[in-house]
């Protein structure tokens, strides 16, 4: 069965980088899409980024596009969001989560489609931008 680890998740400064990790155990992420969401407390989660399973296609949230980055190592079994330009309001928890199907804006961004076509969710990894 298919489990998710985030890691990398820090205190940085604001304009800071972080690179947050997605490692994968007891199946192939090959054939997965992954999604980067976040959370902060009393907030619902909000999509960042997602790749497709196969890395050709991404996309991103109007809030993080041209700050991070979102790509894949199927060898490794790893999704890594590297994350540049950081502001104190990207402080959340970031989890990342599988699904089976295309890597679509729509499920991305619209809650009740994530919680429906994401059926593998990590633990999460907190990010704090602060000075």
């Amino acid at each position: 069965q298919l489990q998710l680890v985030e890691s990398g998740g820090a205190l940085v400064q604001p304009g800071g980088s972080l690179r947050l990790s997605c490692a994968a155990s007891g199946s192939s992420l090959d054939h997965y899409a992954i999604g980067w969401f976040r959370q902060a407390p009393g907030k619902e989660h909000e999509g960042v980024s997602c790749i497709s399973s196969s890395g050709a296609s991404t996309n991103y949230a109007d809030s993080v596009k041209g700050r991070f980055t979102i790509s894949r190592d199927n060898a490794k079994n790893t999704v890594y969001l590297q994350s540049n330009s950081l502001k104190p309001e990207d402080t959340e928890v970031y989890y990342c989560a599988a699904r089976i199907g295309p890597c679509s804006i729509e499920a991305l961004t619209n809650t009740a489609r994530t919680i429906t076509e994401y059926g593998t969710w990590g633990q999460g990894t907190q990010v704090t931008v602060a000075s």
